[in-house]
């Protein structure tokens, strides 16, 4: 029932919604949203996802801002009311106040004939025709209708905007979420041991560098240059095939133009570079000199996995 009264709201939008999105982008304050009951929770919800696309936005509760918390409203700030029917005995009271104050109002309701929508500069239709609940009482397909619209507005307003990722990694520095859009491969490399050894480099360096760095690989260079790529893997093979690798050399068993990656970019590209070609280790290159190495388990260790 949510889910055809959702699909049902597209067929609600005109042009109060595009002049909504119009006088929000263009107003100089905030936005202030409120409601009352399950609508208020919604009004809260709405606001965090509006402050984190780029759109000033704080929750007043309706039953609060009639004693007191009125004075949240500033000159220049957009106030959007939510309640599904518009016409209970705080929205009464509170409407004419915001309408004193002049600030324009938009009115998110499922009763466009409403007390709220008369008083309303714009109002948003919200309108559902029955809640989910088997006693049409409990606010369930109505919240979920007020939300999307909520969704919507924030959407179109970071859309106005030109809000890119990486404007959302300053609004989100916290959390797996936060270092996917702003920590790059540098940070991971550069606290990581650096694991080089040269093409003549006997198997038993080759093996006590892998062994000391702990990062199952160590880089073939010649004058910094990357030439190639000894692995855990490669040990393991080379031993398959030989009893005696005396006279072997990193050279000999390395693997020529190995993956690499610059340390500008993005952690989360060093993942998909990984997952791609099914390698848990990258080289690291700067302007055509290694500088260092990521692991699979660093990603992991990070929250990017």
């Amino acid at each position: 029932m949510e889910a055809k009264a959702i699909l049902n709201l597209s067929t609600l939008i005109d042009a109060n919604f595009a002049n909504t999105v119009d006088l929000i982008f263009n107003s100089k304050g905030r936005v202030v949203i409120t409601g009352i009951g399950k609508s208020a929770i919604i009004a809260s919800k709405i606001v965090a996802t509006l402050n984190s696309t780029g759109t000033p936005a704080i929750f007043m509760h309706a039953a609060d801002a009639i004693h007191g918390d009125l004075g949240l409203i500033l000159k220049d700030d957009v106030v959007i009311c939510i309640s599904k029917s518009g016409n209970t005995p705080e929205i009464k009271v509170l409407v004419p106040l915001i309408k004193s104050a002049k600030n324009k109002m938009i009115a998110i309701t499922g009763n466009v004939d409403s007390f709220l929508s008369k008083q309303a500069d714009f109002v948003l239709n919200a309108y559902v025709e029955k809640e989910a609940c088997p006693n049409n009482l409990a606010p369930t397909t109505s919240t979920t209708a007020q939300l999307v619209i909520g969704d919507a507005l924030a959407v179109c307003l970071l859309e106005k905007r030109g809000f890119s990722s990486k404007d959302f990694a300053k609004y989100h520095p916290g959390g797996a979420l936060g270092k996917r859009l702003y920590l790059r491969v540098n940070d991971i490399s550069s606290v990581n041991q650096k694991p080089k050894v040269t093409p003549n480099s006997s198997i038993k360096e080759v093996i006590v560098e892998i062994s000391e760095k702990l990062l199952g690989v160590t880089a073939v260079v010649e004058n910094n240059t990357i030439l190639g790529v000894v692995t855990d893997g490669d040990l393991r093979r080379m031993l398959s095939k030989t009893d005696d690798f005396s006279a072997l050399t990193a050279k000999d068993i390395m693997s020529k133009n190995p993956k690499r990656i610059s340390p500008n970019a993005m952690a989360v590209d060093a993942k998909e570079l990984m997952e791609t070609f099914g390698i848990t280790q990258l080289l690291v290159e700067d302007n055509g000199k290694y500088a260092g190495v990521i692991h699979l388990h660093d990603l992991v260790k990070e929250g990017i996995i």
